[in-house]
C-alpha cells in the first residue's frame, strides 16, 4: 500500500476511534435520564476507559516492535466495534463498565500500534503524518456530539454507536490487506518499553507530552462548569468546543512537519510555555467571551505545537521500538490527564477558579524545564525532514 493512502487509512481509524468516544462523552446525561444511573457511575465509566486505555498501552502496545503490529490494530478494532455494541444496548451501570472497559483496551491496543505503522511507513514524512493523525482524532471527537445531535433525538441512544460500529466494520477487510515490513533484525524481543526509560530525551519527550495532557485535563474538566458560573450562554460554550478543534483540524499536519524541521523539543518548549500563559489567562478572564477570545489563539498555538511530543518520541527512540514507545507516551498521558481533571475539579470547587487554572500552568512549565533539562543536546536538534529517523534516535 503506497505510503500516503496507508497513512490516509490509519487517519480514518483513528478518527473511528475519536468519534465512539465523543458520542459517549455526550450522551452521559441520556443514560443518566432514561436509565437512573448515577452522575458518580457515570464517572467510573469514562474513568474506566482510561484505565483500561492505560494498561492495554503499557502491556500490549510493545508487541507491535516483535512482528505484530498490524495484528494489534485488527484485534483493537475488534474489540472497539464490541465495546460500543455493548454501550449501544447498555441500560446498567455494570454493563456500560464492561462495555468501556472493553473500548479502552481496544484503542490502548490499536492506536500506538498504528502510529508505530505510520512512522515506520515514512520516516523522511513523520511529522508531516503525526500531525495527520493528530488532526483526525480531534476532527473524529468533534464529529462525535455531531452525530449524537442528529441521531439520538429521532433513532434513539443506541443508533449513533451503532453507526460508527458499522462504519469501523467497514474498516477492517482494509486492514486485513495491509502489509507491514517485518523483518528478524526488525523484531524487538523486548516485552515492555520501560527499559526504554535509560532514554534521557525519550523522558523528556514524555515530560513533554505530560504537560500537553495537563493542559488538556484542566481545559476539559473545568471548560463548561467555568462559563457556567460566569452566566454565559450555552451557545457559547459548545460552539467554544467546535472553534477550539478547528485550528488544530487546519494546522495539524503543518505543526508536525514545524517540529521536525525546527526542532520538535525547540518547537514543544514554545508552544508549552505559550499554553500555560493562556491556561493561567482562563483562571483570570471577567467574561465566557473573554475565555473564548484567549481559547482561540490557545488552539492556534497547539495547532502548530502539540505535534511536537510525538515527534519527539519518534526522533529519540529507535525505529524498531516506536511501537512500545509511542503506547507508553499515551499511557502516561491518560493518567496524567485523568489525574489533572480530578485535581482541576477539586482545586476549582474548594479555592476557586484562579487557583486551579495557576496550578495547571505553573505544573506545565515545571515539565517543560525536565523536559529540556532531560532533552540535553537533542533540544538543539533540528533535523531535516529527509534525514534517517535511526541516524536521529542514535
Amino acid at each position: 500500500m503506497p505510503g500516503r493512502r496507508l497513512v490516509l487509512t490509519f487517519g480514518l481509524l483513528t478518527a473511528l476511534f475519536a468519534a465512539g468516544y465523543g458520542v459517549m462523552f455526550t450522551v452521559l446525561d441520556d443514560f443518566r435520564d432514561k436509565y437512573g444511573i448515577s452522575a458518580s457511575a457515570l464517572g467510573l465509566v469514562v474513568a474506566m476507559g482510561f484505565f483500561s486505555s492505560f494498561l492495554a498501552q503499557v502491556l500490549l502496545a510493545p508487541l507491535a516492535d516483535r512482528g505484530h503490529a498490524r495484528r494489534l490494530v485488527f484485534l483493537g478494532l475488534v474489540g472497539n466495534v464490541a465495546g460500543m455494541v455493548g454501550m449501544a444496548f447498555s441500560k446498567t451501570e455494570w454493563t456500560l463498565l464492561v462495555s468501556r472497559f472493553v473500548m479502552g483496551v481496544g484503542a490502548g491496543m490499536a492506536i500506538p500500534a498504528a502510529r508505530r505503522i505510520v512512522i515506520i511507513a515514512q520516516p523522511d514524512q513523520m511529522g508531516r503524518n503525526l500531525g495527520l493523525l493528530l488532526t483526525c482524532d480531534v476532527g473524529g471527537f468533534a464529529a462525535g456530539p455531531a452525530l449524537s445531535a442528529v441521531l439520538v433525538g429521532p433513532f434513539g441512544l443506541s443508533v449513533p454507536f451503532l453507526v460508527i460500529a458499522v462504519a469501523t466494520v467497514a474498516c477492517l477487510p482494509v486492514i486485513a490487506r495491509v502489509h507491514v515490513e517485518e523483518s528478524e533484525a526488525q523484531a524487538n524481543d523486548a516485552r515492555f518499553a520501560f527499559d526504554l526509560l535509560r532514554i534521557r530525551p525519550y523522558v523528556g519527550a514524555l515530560a513533554m507530552g505530560a504537560a500537553v495532557f495537563i493542559m488538556i485535563g484542566t481545559f476539559d474538566a473545568l471548560w463548561v462548569l467555568v462559563l457556567d458560573d460566569l452566566r454565559t450562554s450555552d451557545w457559547i460554550a459548545n460552539i467554544g468546543i467546535t472553534l477550539f478543534a478547528l485550528p488544530i483540524l487546519v494546522l495539524g499536519p503543518t505543526g508536525g512537519r514545524l517540529a521536525q524541521r525546527v526542532g520538535p523539543f525547540r518547537l514543544g518548549t514554545i508552544g508549552l510555555l505559550l499554553g500555560s500563559v493562556f491556561i493561567f489567562l482562563y483562571g483570570h478572564m471577567p467574561s465566557g467571551g473573554a475565555m473564548m477570545a484567549i481559547g482561540i489563539l490557545h488552539s492556534i498555538n497547539d495547532g502548530f505545537t502539540v505535534s511536537s511530543n510525538g515527534v519527539a518520541v519518534g526522533l529519540t527512540v529507535p525505529a524498531e521500538r516506536q511501537g512500545g514507545a509511542q503506547g507508553l507516551l499515551g499511557g502516561v498521558q491518560t493518567i496524567v490527564a485523568g489525574l489533572t481533571a480530578v485535581g482541576a475539579g477539586w482545586l476549582y470547587e474548594h479555592h476557586g477558579r484562579a487557583p486551579a487554572y495557576t496550578t495547571s500552568a505553573l505544573a506545565m512549565v515545571a515539565l517543560v524545564a525536565v523536559a529540556g533539562l532531560l532533552a540535553g543536546r537533542q533540544w538543539f536538534l533540528h533535523p531535516q525532514p529527509a534525514e534517517p529517523m535511526a541516524t536521529v534516535a542514535d
